[in-house]
């Protein structure tokens, strides 16, 4: 979801365009002459465990960062060669454990496990 877009690409970043790489030309094509400040984007992970009709589990993660200018890395997929971290690195710089630390999935995930761990079965 990035700011400057109105939340754009959002629930479509998958239709965004029909690549990973025609994505990323889209996205950087849209933000063209939008300042760093104003470049500000956000992945999310949503998750929903149903266990029974009594019980049932949200979680959710966030990562927060920018859109950078142009890719950098070579990891990863998706959007994560423009999506740039507190860290200075892209998501595509970072090792599989560094963005698992931080990724919304991983963010997801780790809360799902502690509500889980919570449950008497």
């Amino acid at each position: 979801m990035v700011d400057a877009l109105n939340g754009e690409p959002g629930v479509y970043s998958a239709r965004y365009a029909e690549t990973d790489e025609k994505r990323i030309e889209k996205l950087l094509y849209n933000l063209k002459g939008i300042p760093a400040e104003k470049r500000g984007a956000h992945f999310v992970c949503s998750i929903c465990c149903i266990i029974d009709e009594n019980t049932i589990i949200r979680a959710e993660g966030t990562s927060s960062g920018i859109i950078s200018e142009e890719s950098h890395g070579q990891n990863g997929f998706g959007y994560d060669p423009v999506f740039m971290t507190d860290s200075g690195k892209t998501f595509a710089e970072l090792s599989a454990e560094e963005k698992d630390t931080i990724s919304h999935r991983g963010r997801a995930l780790r809360e799902l496990y502690d509500k889980l761990s919570q449950i008497e079965f």
